[in-house]
């Protein structure tokens, strides 16, 4: 039939390309060249065109598929790629880190979301999407601070302060007041009775080394010299020691420092053990209806109490017992020694 022919048939428009390619532009604007030159420059021609035309078709929507399209292909055929789009990065909200950027570091270079910034970025976590309020940390929160005084309250304090103070200086000055008996000896590497001195607790060292010197020259102590009376009335304080036990205690100190502070000395043994009140029932009540007062510190130990002349104690410090005596140093914590005898026996001077 004249209709058709035996050769080859005529493509159907359905199944070719609409988009000429880079190729096909080169072949109609090459035909009849005979240059190379002019060749190289057609060719340079038609693929800038081309680049042109794909550009314009990836702005219109042409690509919005993953797919290459017929004009998004090179002249070689392969499919041009598409280009990343770049998105920004946002930044995180909420509570000020003190890990100096650790956190943030480390989050970055993984890509993975930590728990922090998942709530950060939620706009369902608080109403209206915002963040929620940051905490501010305050050091010792658990402390109660003092509430402010006002003007009458640090006024009525320091009236409630003024009296506690008068009251205790008038407690104080009452036990000072207070009068003991100390029985004593006079020591020359013997006990030589001497008597008993009625002191107040207030009273200081000295006074009772002055009594006691009165005491021996009525006594009449040393009566095998000559004029033992007249030595007494000679000697002076400075030449007199107290010891009490094995502690020499200083002229200068009242008996009040070692009462109110209950000083102890060796083996724990209290020095002047009295009481600190202003008074006590022994100290009130008499033995008798008739009696007389009973005074503390009557019935001690007279021997633990030694008059000592320091001249003798100079030349006899290097032999027992004045081989242990030591001045008092309220520094020093004298209950930590022990003496002890030969035997290894505890034992108390006397």
């Amino acid at each position: 039939m004249s209709n058709t022919t035996s050769g080859s048939s005529t493509p159907n428009p359905r199944f070719t390309l609409q988009t000429k390619t880079a190729e096909d532009l080169l072949k109609n604007q090459t035909v009849g060249l005979v240059a190379l030159s002019d060749y190289r420059k057609r060719r340079a021609e038609a693929i800038e065109q081309k680049e042109r035309d794909t550009h314009d078709a990836l702005l219109g929507g042409g690509l919005s598929s993953g797919r290459a399209t017929p004009g998004n292909e090179t002249p070689d055929g392969a499919s041009i790629p598409k280009e990343p789009v770049k998105k920004k990065k946002k930044r995180k909200t909420g509570a000020a880190k003190l890990s100096f950027g650790i956190d943030d570091e480390e989050g970055e270079s993984t890509g993975v979301a930590t728990p922090k910034d998942s709530i950060a970025s939620s706009p369902a976590g608080t109403p209206g999407g915002k963040d929620p309020p940051v905490r501010k940390k305050v050091a010792n929160a658990s402390v109660v601070a003092p509430k402010a005084l006002t003007k009458s309250a640090m006024l009525k304090e320091l009236e409630t302060r003024e009296a506690l103070r008068k009251d205790f200086l008038v407690l104080q000055e009452a036990v000072k007041e207070t009068e003991v008996n100390i029985p004593f000896v006079f020591y020359d590497g013997t006990n030589i009775p001497g008597g008993v001195c009625k002191i107040k607790k207030g009273d200081f060292v000295w006074v009772f080394l002055d009594r006691s010197r009165k005491v021996g020259a009525e006594l009449g102590v040393g009566e095998e010299k000559v004029n033992s009376r007249r030595e007494w009335a000679r000697i002076g304080i400075d030449d007199l020691m107290m010891v009490r036990g094995s502690i020499i205690i200083p002229h200068h100190y009242d008996f009040y420092y070692f009462i109110v502070n209950r000083t102890k000395g060796p083996n724990e043994q209290t020095l002047f053990d009295y009481s600190s009140e202003p008074s006590s029932s022994a100290a009130s009540s008499d033995l008798s209806n008739n009696g007389p007062r009973y005074i503390e510190g009557t019935d001690d130990d007279t021997t633990f109490t030694k008059v000592v002349d320091r001249r003798w104690y100079e030349r006899n410090k290097h032999i027992y017992p004045a081989s242990v005596w030591q001045d008092f140093d309220p520094e020093k914590d004298y209950r930590k020694e022990v003496k002890r005898d030969a035997g290894g026996n505890a034992f108390f001077f006397s």
